[in-house]
This record gives C-alpha cells, structure tokens and sequence, in this order.
C-alpha cells in the first residue's frame, strides 16, 4: 500500500507542476486550453512516473 501511495503523490506533484508550467506559457487561460492543459499534464506525469520507477528497478 505504501508503495502505491508514494507513487500517487509522485504523480499529482508531476501533474501539478505540468499544469501549472502549461498555465503559465499560454497566452490565453479558456477552458478549452485549461482542459487540453490538465489532459496532456496528465499524460507528462503518467510518462515520468513510469520512466522513473523504470529507472529504479533493478536488472534481473
């Protein structure tokens, strides 16, 4: 279960920094850009945290 958690607070950080990144270099906040925004956030995160725990194992 610990493992799980650390993993789901691994991604909301990733996803929380990524939205604000894309927030913060689009010109114009609508909806639309906000909902393309959280999606590909959302994307971004799931990408690091896989390639993050991918990295960390072990060879076997």
């Amino acid at each position: 279960m610990d493992g799980r958690l650390g993993a789901g607070a691994e991604f909301l950080a990733w996803w929380a920094v990524l939205v604000v990144l894309w927030l913060v270099l689009v010109s114009t906040v609508d909806v639309l850009e906000l909902v393309v925004g959280v999606c590909c956030a959302a994307a971004g995160a799931l990408a690091a945290t896989a390639a993050r725990r991918a990295a960390r194992e072990e060879p076997r």
